[in-house]
């Protein structure tokens, strides 16, 4: 899968995607890379890619000029969707990392200052994504944010398959808890159906802390995500455990 990314701050990109996972993809050929400096499309002498808006205001606004020239030289007669990084986008998540990584290229305009023109929003973005309701200083970290979520559903990049299948989001819920050797440490320890070796029972273990942690941290998934009937019955086993529990605890404070 190839990335080309639009940005003022290429080098801000060295970094993340030259170490660990992204690094390795690069190095085996499963993931491609292109960072194209946006300020090399302005054209006066000043390289100049920003100017003040149109009825006043606070803030730049990204010269429309500037911005179509480097879109229209990435993408050439690619059909690649163009992706605005944008606090104003659609809230980026797994679903949407799970659709875009089954292309094969994507271009993503990394925004900065307070806007881009918006003849350029129309005429040449595709698409608008944000990665949540606050805003940072630049796009860059958001593009850093989806290429990283999207490289690793590519097959081969995490090296196991079953991976990222097993993280949260990948099926509507919340991952359950891990564990790892010492069996015992300071004085907690692993819960015995992991120890077991009883797969079934395992799988069962691990789909209801699932269910149970998404119930407790994230309930507004349940409602986006259509339960099957060993969920549903799950679900019901959890939400009497719990009111016991409350329960329990509030005669221990009488």
């Amino acid at each position: 899968m190839h990335f080309d990314i639009l940005t003022l701050f290429p080098e801000m990109f060295s970094g993340p995607f030259g170490t660990s996972i992204l690094g390795k993809a690069q190095e085996n050929g499963l993931l491609s890379v292109d960072l194209w400096n946006i300020r090399d499309y302005a054209i006066d002498k000043h390289r100049v890619v920003d100017d003040t808006p149109y009825g006043g205001g606070a803030g730049m606004v990204f010269k429309p000029d500037v911005l179509v020239r480097a879109i229209e030289e990435v993408k050439k007669d690619s059909s690649a969707p163009v992706i605005y990084l944008t606090p104003q986008g659609k809230v980026f998540n797994q679903q949407i990392a799970q659709e875009l990584s089954t292309l094969p290229r994507i271009i993503l305009l990394s925004g900065h200052y307070e806007e881009i023109d918006e003849r350029v929003r129309r005429g040449w973005i595709d698409q608008e994504l944000s990665i949540g309701d606050y805003v940072l200083t630049g796009g860059e970290l958001p593009a850093m944010v989806l290429v990283d979520a999207i490289a690793r559903l590519l097959p081969g990049v995490l090296g196991d398959e079953d991976s990222a299948e097993q993280d949260s989001f990948s099926n509507g819920l919340l991952d359950c808890p891990h564990y790892t050797r010492p069996a015992q440490f300071r004085g907690v320890s692993v819960p015995d159906v992991l120890l077991s070796g009883h797969h079934e029972k395992i799988r069962v273990w691990r789909l209801k802390e699932a269910l149970r942690r998404t119930w407790l941290r994230r309930p507004d998934l349940l409602g986006l995500k259509e339960l099957s009937a060993e969920e549903n019955l799950i679900l019901e086993e959890i939400k009497k455990e719990t009111s016991v529990e409350g329960r329990f605890k509030d005669n221990e404070s009488n």
